[in-house]
């Protein structure tokens, strides 16, 4: 196992992907799934990885005044609670059918990245209602999958009508919670690498602060949501690949 291969690549996902407010587990756990890391070794460290990056860019969020955590209360909660039950469950479901329901994920979730535009938020709507709904399937898809969530919460909620940075800021303190209910899953199961989860926690931490600042201060919210997308779509055809 090449560690500084891999903290490196965690390094350059998290920063991408903490643009987005989206946890870089999402695109890190089928790489390293193809770098020959065990599927159930390489969810937990993805949770880890989210866990850190997303701690790294919600304290920056709060230091700007970005956070709404009222907004994401019932979202938050929920997906804390279902992530544990989606980690379980991977314990018996087969690695081709998680492959499979990760290029779904993937391919749903760079969908909605590239092609769906924000849209004005009805006023009728129930932010706790949706929030749960939404949250609810995150929390279970981010722990059986290891990714945290965050694909499916940040398209989800744009498509609603919120607005794209408190959505990134939003999935982000999200993200954390439920990629850490997750990850305490995993280490209750006895899954985990400790020198894997030690070589890649400092880049993580480094790329969520570095993405969260540019985020802020220099990028458009519409070309990070394309080109998170058009990563996610080449990851989802690897994967494809690497099932067929």
């Amino acid at each position: 196992m090449n560690y500084p291969e891999l903290a490196f690549i965690a390094f350059i996902l998290s920063i991408v992907f903490s643009i987005g407010g989206v946890g870089s587990a999402i695109a890190i756990v089928p790489t390293m799934s193809w770098l020959g890391v065990p599927l159930m070794t390489a969810k937990p460290t993805g949770l880890f990885i989210n866990t850190l990056s997303m701690l790294s860019a919600t304290l920056k969020n709060l230091k700007h005044g970005k956070l709404d955590h009222r907004f994401g209360l019932p979202i938050l909660l929920v997906a804390t609670v279902m992530a544990p039950v989606g980690a379980y469950t991977g314990r018996f479901v087969p690695k081709p059918y998680v492959l499979w329901i990760f290029v779904g994920f993937l391919l749903y979730s760079g969908t909605m990245m590239i092609f769906f535009k924000p849209r004005r938020r009805p006023k009728d709507g129930n932010h706790i209602i949706e929030g749960s709904i939404i949250g609810g399937i995150a929390g279970f898809l981010g722990g059986l999958l290891g990714v945290g969530g965050g694909g499916i919460i940040s398209p989800a909620l744009i498509i609603l009508g919120y607005e794209p940075k408190k959505v990134a800021s939003t999935t982000a303190l999200v993200v954390f919670f439920s990629s850490l209910s997750g990850f305490m899953t995993y280490w209750g199961m006895g899954t985990l690498d400790w020198k894997l989860l030690l070589w890649v926690s400092i880049p993580a931490i480094a790329g969520g602060w570095i993405g969260t600042h540019l985020m802020h201060f220099r990028m458009s919210s519409e070309g990070v949501k394309k080109v998170i997308g058009l990563i996610l779509y080449l990851i989802a055809i690897k994967t494809l690949v690497n099932v067929l």
